[in-house]
């Protein structure tokens, strides 16, 4: 089995900082995607940005030039830098890994979840 284990969500004034974490596990042989997702209450989960395995990324625009996507290919995690936040960035924001290839198949796979609030 995959797991995805986020860390780094909280609260933080506006204009602050926060740096996401997201660890995939599990008898894992590669990840063609890793990203993240958020979601507030009533709508649907989105796409914030995405990092593929050869270094493509894809970013919402309203977090263009604020947030920054990384990975780290062998320790299969993916990191969301987050700067100058606005209150219209909280939510809860997910990880999401996909094409996960193992030894036994391939899937898609969420974390749980952490939630970030931006407020004074």
């Amino acid at each position: 089995q995959v797991q995805l284990v986020e860390s780094g969500g909280g609260l933080v004034q506006p204009g602050g900082s926060l740096r996401l974490s997201c660890a995939a596990s599990g008898s894992i042989r590669s990840i063609y995607a890793m990203g993240w997702y958020r979601q507030v209450p009533g709508k649907q989960r989105e796409l914030v940005a995405s990092r593929t395995s050869g270094g493509t990324t894809t970013y919402r625009d309203y977090v263009k030039g604020r947030f920054t996507i990384s990975r780290d290919n062998a320790k299969n995690t993916v990191y969301l830098q987050m700067n100058n936040l606005e209150p219209e960035d909280t939510a809860v924001y997910y990880c999401n890994a996909d094409r996960v290839v193992t030894t036994t198949g391939s899937g898609n796979y969420w974390g749980q979840g952490t939630q970030v609030t931006v407020s004074s």
